[in-house]
């Protein structure tokens, strides 16, 4: 099993910080935020990762990660994303690196306090489909909402006026190789993307999409400005330094 981290995109919303680097690059409180996911990945047992990345700061990854030693990484690839095309198109690039293995993926902006262990160990042995994180969020209305029926997710639908649930779907996923079959067969939402949400709809009509929820704290560093000054103070107020609260 492989690990995936998504990091690329033009980070238009977190500009003018992004206007000269990478959105996964900024710091978030003692490291940059790419870190965080790859010792994710890490620590649920991944020795190979692929990072998506893009825009004209991709070299800067290699620099700042090198091939992954310090993290006890076996190997690490970097792939290029040009322009947008939403998470699944990036997903996509990633087919030739992990040989139809099963995969983790992850956002480069997400930040989790639990660990993943369990979920990946589950995915182990789930024969074939996919599984995905949720976690309870305020606004679920700026997320992928998933809609329950007898304690199965029977639809995710991406960012919804009115939820049907409070849950979001959060940038943790894992699939088998099937994967790259249905993003072949995508076709572009409204965005002009490749929604990751239409990727786990698709499992879903196949009846093989699991799902856990997370055990711990979830931040979408990247999600605006805001976003990214509560992700430095949450983070580090988890490692029992004085910031005030927002």
């Amino acid at each position: 099993m492989k690990g995936v981290i998504l990091a690329g995109g033009l980070g238009t919303r977190l500009r003018p910080l992004t206007k000269i680097t990478n959105k996964h690059l900024l710091p978030v409180y003692d490291r940059p935020m790419i870190f965080y996911p790859i010792q994710t990945l890490v620590d649920a047992g991944m020795r190979e990762i692929v990072i998506v990345t893009g825009g004209n700061n991709a070299g800067d990854f290699l620099r700042l990660i090198g091939n992954g030693s310090d993290f006890g990484l076996k190997h690490i690839h970097y792939t290029y994303q040009e322009g947008e095309g939403g998470i699944a198109a990036a997903l996509s690039l990633v087919e030739p690196y992990v040989h139809g293995e099963k995969i983790v993926v992850m956002l480069g902006d997400n930040i989790i306090e639990g660990s993943i262990r369990k979920g990946v160990a589950a995915f182990r042995k789930q024969r074939r489909g996919a599984m995905v994180y949720l976690a309870e969020v305020d606004n679920p209305s700026c997320y992928g909402v998933p809609v329950f029926r007898n304690g199965r997710i029977v639809k995710v639908e991406e960012k919804p006026r009115r939820p049907k649930s409070n849950y979001a779907v959060i940038g943790v996923y894992l699939y088998d190789s099937s994967v790259f079959d249905i993003i072949r067969k995508l076709k572009p939402s409204k965005r002009g993307e490749l929604e990751i949400s239409d990727v786990n709809n698709a499992y879903i009509r196949r009846r093989r999409l699991t799902y856990r929820l997370l055990d711990g704290m979830w931040l979408d560093a990247g999600e605006s400005h805001d976003a990214l000054l509560r992700a430095n103070c949450r983070v580090a107020k988890h490692r029992k330094i004085q910031v005030p609260d927002l």
